[in-house]
């Protein structure tokens, strides 16, 4: 049941009522309420573009609001810019810690709000006051002239929560502070969160951290594709119905392709194409053992931050792994670059489609032939009847629209753009396929074409490696479901009829060491 639903004695802080926010051509916000509570912290989760950073910077003052509500302390506040949330009491604490790591941990806790005298800043006074500001958070230990270059992440986190609460913040935002920590450094984190917590602070904490979720927060409100979900206390709400909530169900208008999966069986008797063994990077994915066969979809599931990124830009090479070794057609191989990936075959798709996939000012033809080119060589340059041929080809058997190979590419649909990548790396003719959420905020009709056009490459002998937040369309498409969480693989799932979007979220929602 909603906590809406429940009585509380305690009056928010903060209320916000029907937030709507619209940028060209997408609605970030669309009528979310959502409020805070004195001396709670209150987890704010959603998948990518749910629409939790809009909400932090509407809050902030970053964002102005196209429709809705704002009220702080009891007052309706239009807030014009971050100063005017710093007057409301509202602070925030960013996922990339922003302080000068070149002056003391006592010059940026009071940057702004130094003591002066008559001549000036008085820096004992400063430092002083610095003392008595880490020392509400339990932090008196840190040496107030020291270097902030010369501490921890975690320990700037901390600095950085000390410099938000030096204005009186009855409003503290995490937005996702635990990110780069390690688990010591989170429970150091979480320690001064409870201390804050239970000074009265309202606490807005973001994190894809399901554990950490649990182990921190009073109440979560989730949003899903910019509404309003739900807000629910910790207490009353399951993993898998939080999970569940996140993700939501995926429309029945999709075109079925169970019957064309089913028609489709992968030999996985002979050996992998690629065979990963303790394949890791620090900080990003820990080791992993992971075999693929030729013809076989094989789908990464988990949570955003579960590592299913950082595991496919391994593989391709677009980031070098620091421990493991893979092997391709059974021989031992570095891939160590985009470079390295695409001489052996390895096409990767990046999830970033604006800054990683498509080139804004170049036309579809040029968009399309650029990993063919760049695998080629760029002294040797395609011919035009080469990159009519490749273009050609795919324009008609994506079902590009429009099918014009010179009109620039930023006049596509989204789904349209996404079919012309799905091209691109389709034309270095590859034997590992890796796409990582290929249908992630295009039309259904698009969506449908982009899951038929893999069943038809797993036909082919391509392997591919299929990721996307939506379970559902995973467990429709895959072969094989890799589950990670929390950087690291816990579990593969063999698909067949039994399998649904239940048992990847039960999986992901078990309790204790995976």
């Amino acid at each position: 049941m909603s906590s809406h639903d429940t009585i509380n004695v305690r009056e928010p802080i903060v209320e916000m009522h029907g937030i709507s926010i619209e940028f060209p051509g997408v609605k970030a916000l669309d009528a979310v309420d959502f409020r805070l509570l004195p001396g709670e912290v209150h987890a704010l989760m959603g998948e990518n573009g749910a629409g939790k950073s809009t909400l932090i910077k509407a809050l902030t003052g970053v964002y102005r609001v196209d429709a809705g509500r704002i009220v702080v302390a009891g007052s309706e506040r239009h807030l014009a810019g971050t100063a005017d949330a710093q007057s409301a009491g509202i602070s925030v604490v960013y996922q990339e810690v922003n302080l000068c790591t070149n002056l003391s941990v006592g010059e940026n806790v009071m940057l702004g709000h130094e003591v002066r005298g008559r001549f000036g800043i008085d820096w004992r006074a400063t430092h002083a006051a610095a003392t008595d500001a880490l020392s509400e958070l339990g932090l008196e230990h840190l040496d107030t002239r020291r270097r902030l270059s010369t501490l921890s992440l975690a320990v700037q986190q901390l600095v950085a929560i000390s410099r938000a609460m030096v204005t009186d913040a009855t409003v503290l935002i995490l937005d996702e502070p635990t990110s780069s920590l390690d688990t010591h450094e989170v429970e150091q984190l979480f320690t001064v969160v409870r201390r804050l917590r239970d000074r009265g602070v309202a606490i807005l904490f973001v994190s894809h951290f399901l554990d950490q979720v649990y182990a921190i927060a009073d109440r979560i409100t989730v949003l899903r594709n910019g509404r309003f979900q739900g807000e629910y206390l910790v207490a009353d709400l399951p993993r898998t119905e939080l999970i569940a909530t996140m993700i939501g169900k995926e429309l029945d208008t999709l075109r079925s392709i169970d019957a064309q999966r089913a028609a489709t069986s992968t030999d996985r008797i002979g050996a992998p194409l690629i065979e990963a063994a303790g394949v890791g990077r620090a900080g990003a994915i820990e080791p992993t053992d992971l075999a693929l066969h030729a013809g076989e979809v094989v789908g990464f599931a988990g949570l955003l931050g579960s590592g299913r990124t950082e595991l496919a830009r391994l593989l391709f090479g677009a980031d070098k792994p620091d421990s493991g070794t893979i092997v391709m057609d059974g021989e031992t191989t570095t891939i160590g670059s985009p470079a390295a990936g695409l001489a052996h075959r390895v096409a990767y798709s990046s999830e970033n489609r604006r800054d990683e996939g498509i080139v804004a000012d170049l036309t579809v033809r040029e968009n399309m032939v650029l990993a063919v080119q760049a695998r080629r060589g760029w002294m040797r340059p395609l011919s035009r009847a080469e990159q009519s041929a490749i273009v050609d080809r795919y324009l008609t058997e994506l079902g590009v629209r429009p099918a014009d190979p010179e009109i620039p590419i930023r006049n596509l649909s989204g789904g349209n753009q996404q079919k012309v990548l799905l091209g691109r790396w389709l034309a270095t003719q590859p034997e590992l396929l890796i796409l990582d959420e290929p249908t992630r905020g295009i039309d259904i009709g698009a969506k449908a074409e982009i899951q038929a056009s893999v069943i038809d490459l797993s036909d082919e002998g391509v392997a591919v490696v299929f990721i996307s937040s939506e379970i559902d369309e995973v467990v429709r498409l895959c072969d094989r479901i890799v589950v990670l969480k929390d950087r690291r693989k816990i579990g593969e799932i063999e698909v067949d009829d039994g399998t649904s979007t239940s048992t990847v979220v039960a999986m992901i929602a078990e309790e204790g060491p995976s």
